[in-house]
């Protein structure tokens, strides 16, 4: 399994539970719904999808990433710091560089993704 294109509500939900497995220590199901503001009952149909599709795995009330979802989820939040950090260089103010950074995650090819990352890098190194 897992080896389908993510929507952007799936790459947030992957994303939201790596932020929280990393703030602290584990992910519950409410943590997710407080964190990104859903109901409960929309984070369950969430949670659901996302296991069959192979991304999640439950133990008692911990939500895991499989590898599969660690690697979407590290990816998506890569891109996500990424442009956040490049808008807010540029002079965009940090909270619509969060907007828009949420934004452009979703759309961008990995490819381009890598191609802009390269660049932006050895542009910083020599400033």
């Amino acid at each position: 399994m897992a080896d389908h294109e993510l929507g952007k509500s799936s790459e947030d939900y992957l994303e939201s539970i790596l932020i929280i497995i990393r703030e602290k220590g584990a992910c519950r199901a409410t943590d997710i719904a407080e964190q990104m503001n859903f109901s409960k009952p929309s984070v369950s149909v969430a949670l659901k999808k996302l296991e069959e599709e192979g991304y999640i795995e439950r133990d008692g009330w911990r939500i895991l990433l499989t590898e599969a979802g660690k690697k979407a989820a590290g990816q998506t939040l890569q891109k996500h710091e990424f442009f956040r950090a490049l808008f807010e260089e540029i002079g965009i103010e940090a909270e619509q560089a969060e907007k828009e950074a949420c934004l452009v995650e979703h759309v961008i090819s990995d490819d381009s993704f890598r191609k802009m990352r390269a660049r932006w890098g050895k542009r910083q190194k020599a400033e």
